[in-house]
């Protein structure tokens, strides 16, 4: 087992995809773009929210209204999301190991009032959230921060999210990763340490 697990947040601890697909296709909507759900989730979980907008945003669309849509009905839905079947039972077991939880999300802080609402927050030594103003993954910078905070040994550590650039942010941080892929849908060569369908599979 690793001494310091660090946890990407959206599609990892928390199933709030199918929340950020709705809002993100209703946004195109409101613009009479109509788009497929299923080929929307399927971008964000291999690329990002980025990525998707990138895609699918045309010079024809409003790009600022499409943002504001966005984040207006994504907000209305996260509180819909809940946390991924083994998300607790892992949690505290890394605790029950005498080892640390920490939080590195590009959500904002947000995602520590859900956490706080479930009553996971407690589980966590330290977080990072967007709010903090750090280079998106795969920068490792957030990832850096922590590390630096705590004293803590990247050799003894370890990043699990959902998508190629949590992988690849830990190995850029010196760190190990975990890709959690419940759909098998990441066909990239990830060269993580470990995949997984169940989180309770984590080592």
């Amino acid at each position: 087992m690793y001494q310091n697990y660090f946890f990407d947040f959206d599609g990892t601890l928390y199933d709030t995809y199918p929340g950020m697909v709705k809002a993100f296709v209703e946004a195109f909507a409101l613009q009479g773009v109509e788009l497929s759900p299923n080929e929307v989730y399927q971008v964000m979980r291999e690329a990002s929210v980025r990525e998707a907008y990138r895609r699918y945003t045309t010079s024809q669309l409003d790009a600022t209204k499409l943002h504001a849509d966005y984040r207006n009905l994504e907000g209305k839905y996260q509180v819909q999301a809940k946390p991924f079947s083994g998300a607790r039972e892992l949690l505290e077991r890394v605790i029950a190991n005498g080892v640390q939880n920490f939080l590195l999300t590009h959500r904002d802080k947000s995602s520590l009032g859900l956490l706080e609402r479930d009553g996971f927050l407690q589980y966590f030594t330290d977080h990072s959230t967007a709010d903090d103003g750090f280079k998106r993954k795969p920068d490792p910078e957030a990832l850096n921060f922590l590390v630096a905070k705590h004293g803590l040994d990247p050799n003894t550590s370890v990043m699990v999210g959902d998508r190629t650039l949590d992988i690849v942010a830990g190995h850029n941080a010196k760190m190990a990763g975990v890709l959690f892929d419940p759909d098998k849908l990441i066909k990239a060569d990830v060269q993580a340490e470990q995949i997984v369908q169940n989180l309770n599979a984590i080592k």
